[in-house]
Formats: C-alpha cells, sequence, structure tokens
C-alpha cells in the first residue's frame, strides 16, 4: 500500500462492495405482491376479528358488572344482617335472667327469703351477663363529679369538696368505654363559709 492508499487514523477504513452483492440483497429484500397479500389479512378478516374481539370485551365487561353488582347487594344485605342481629348473642344470654324470673314467680308458696336469695341469684347472673359483654356499672359515691359519666340532678350542701357525686339515684352503665346511660348523681356544692 501506498502513502495514499493508507487509511488515516482520523478517517474511517472504507470497503468496496461490487454491485452485484448489492443486487442480490436488495432482491431478497423485496418481495412480490402475492407473497404480501398471504401475510396481510384482508379488510374483512380484520373487521370480523375486531367484531369478535368487541364481543368477548363486552361480555367481560357485562360479567365484571354484574359481578361488581352482586358484591354491592351482598355487603348491603350483610350490613342489614349485622344490624338486625348485632345483639343476638346478648339477647341469648338474657334469656337465662328471663327463665329464672319466672320460675321465681312460679313458685306459689315462696316466702320472702326465698324471693330474696332468688332475686340474688338471677341478679348475679344478670351480673355475669353484663361481664361477658364488658358493660360495666357506673357507681361514683364519692368520685368527682364527670359530665362525660354522670348526669347531675341537683346540687347540696355538703362537707365533701366541691363537684364531688354526694348520692347516686341511679346507676349508671358503660359499654365498651361508651355511655349508655349516665349515672344520675347529686353533687356537692362545697363548704360554705
Amino acid at each position: 500500500m501506498t502513502e495514499e492508499n493508507r487509511p488515516q487514523p482520523d478517517q474511517p477504513e472504507l470497503t468496496v462492495t461490487s454491485e452485484s452483492s448489492v443486487q442480490e440483497t436488495g432482491e431478497n429484500k423485496a418481495r412480490t405482491p402475492e407473497q404480501e397479500g398471504e401475510a396481510m389479512p384482508s379488510l374483512e378478516q380484520l373487521l370480523k376479528k375486531a367484531e369478535l374481539d368487541a364481543a368477548e370485551h363486552y361480555d367481560a365487561w357485562l360479567r365484571a358488572k354484574a359481578e361488581g353488582e352482586n358484591i354491592r347487594k351482598r355487603a348491603q344485605m350483610d350490613v342489614t344482617n349485622a344490624h338486625k342481629y348485632a345483639i343476638e348473642n346478648f339477647s341469648t344470654e338474657l334469656l337465662s335472667v328471663m327463665d329464672s324470673l319466672e320460675a321465681a314467680l312460679a313458685v306459689e308458696n315462696a316466702t320472702v327469703e326465698n324471693f330474696k336469695s332468688g332475686m340474688e341469684l338471677t341478679l348475679k347472673q344478670l351480673t355475669a351477663t353484663f361481664a361477658k359483654f364488658n358493660i360495666k356499672q357506673l357507681s361514683p359515691q364519692g368520685e368527682k363529679f364527670d359530665p362525660h359519666l354522670h348526669q347531675a340532678m341537683c346540687m347540696v350542701e355538703s362537707e365533701l369538696p366541691h363537684n364531688t357525686v354526694v348520692q347516686v339515684m341511679q346507676k349508671g352503665y358503660v359499654l365498651n368505654d361508651r355511655v349508655i346511660r349516665p349515672a344520675l348523681v347529686s353533687v356537692s356544692k362545697g363548704k360554705e363559709s
């Protein structure tokens, strides 16, 4: 190679190809119209395929819509039943208390002592039922008045400090730390000087 033909470091090396090799590769790439027709579906076939796909999608959409509607109805029914039967277990437990009271009333020759002992047992049964369902009794005698738990019926003069519960007129109850009935109380005004 002479100096002129030698590739320079900054210039890419050029290769020479013959025209026949270019024509051969061109022939391989070119297709006949018949070959293209076989590979490409007709418009009617494309339309038919699109219609089938659309029908499948519509059917799937209808099924999904129906399933969603069924889930909504089922959830609504569950909520309705939950409201309707929420106290079923509690009611079942109270039936034994009712049975005890009816049995006590059915006794013909009962004495006062028998009635008292029967009532104590029934109260014990009811207290156990309340404890089972986390119903707690509020009897705040001597405690500081709490308007969230107590309802003041009157204020009385007392030796106790101001806003102290002096007397409980009716016990209150809480269910899972939520007041279902406040205790009715009388509250101390405090000492007058």
